[in-house]
């Protein structure tokens, strides 16, 4: 098992595991461990356990340790295991306690529930949550946990917090944040973190942002990787094709109904042979006809992929 810091293990491709539901509703381990070695083998370099495409919102504490425990068991410290962390202050510091007892190698702190707090006020959720336990921090910035670029450098000051996270595509706002924290002295981890990452690959590639979350990865993971290999690469007439010939429709698809960001991708999970099961409540199946354009999609980029090779 490596030593080295969970910083310097965070280069690749991060994969975002779906929680799989059994025909009764609860938590199907098995399928779970299945799901996190398969994408393990296919060449994840992490493991984001019950985060936002694995339905943090929906699963009780005891169900949370359990996948974070298994995620855990399957990866045996080949890559590193973070897991979810949200709602308020005490209960992101409880489910964070819960992470550290069940393995967990890093958190991924998701946004307060509900509330739309000033800067002050999460700063300071922020720092208990890195106070709380031993594991490193990545904040998740996203709808009402926007950072101001100096809240960004009191975080990057803080022990335990490592990298930040962006959901909101505010690219000014991103490179302000890069400069002042550098211009600080200080480092920092930066992920695309916005849904279906790739499309926006070109552009946080532009700023330096070159790590991403791609949910892509569930259910496709070699369209995944050969997207990762010409971003890496530069190669940008293969990631500008696989753009024009997949995620743009992707992206327009998922747009085209809410929760889609998590249900869809659950349904091309279940679409690969995996019988993950449906979304929890408040979330809902995809409609048929969208189902049919998603493998539509999938098959034309698989003959595309087949015929490159």
């Amino acid at each position: 098992m490596t030593t080295a810091p969970l910083a310097e293990r965070l280069d690749g491709l991060l994969f975002f595991p779906v929680t799989p539901f059994a025909p009764d509703g609860t938590v199907d381990l098995d399928l779970f461990r299945a799901h996190v070695h398969a994408g393990i083998e296919a060449g994840a370099a992490a493991v984001f356990a019950c985060c936002g495409t694995g339905e943090f919102h929906a699963l009780t504490p005891e169900e949370f340790h359990a996948c974070v425990a298994a995620a855990v068991e399957e990866s045996a410290g080949r890559v590193p295991v973070l897991a979810g962390a949200g709602y308020g202050t005490a209960l992101a510091v409880r489910y964070a306690r819960l992470a550290e007892e069940a393995g967990a190698d890093g958190l991924l702190a998701m946004p307060p529930y509900l509330v739309v707090a000033d800067q002050a006020g999460l700063l300071r959720h922020y720092t208990e949550l890195a106070a709380a336990t031993s594991l490193d921090v990545i904040v998740y910035q996203r709808d009402n946990a926007i950072l101001t670029p100096g809240t960004a450098v009191a975080l990057a000051r803080t022990d335990g917090i490592i990298g930040l996270k962006d959901g909101l595509g505010d690219l000014d706002l991103m490179q302000r944040i890069i400069s002042a924290v550098r211009s600080e002295g200080l480092d920092l981890l930066y992920f695309n973190g916005l849904p279906t990452a790739e499309l926006t690959g070109l552009a946080y590639r532009g700023i330096g942002v070159t790590l991403y979350s791609s949910a892509v990865f569930c259910f496709a993971p070699d369209i995944a990787l050969a997207f990762h290999r010409a971003l890496a690469a530069g190669d940008d007439t293969a990631v500008e094709r696989l753009i024009d010939g997949f995620y743009r429709p992707l992206v327009e698809l998922r747009a085209k109904g809410r929760g889609y960001a998590v249900s869809l991708v659950k349904a091309a999970v279940r679409m690969g042979g995996l019988d993950v099961g449906e979304v929890r409540p408040p979330l809902s199946e995809p409609a048929p006809e969208h189902l049919r354009e998603l493998a539509t999609i999938i098959e034309r980029e698989r003959a595309l992929l087949g015929g490159d090779a």
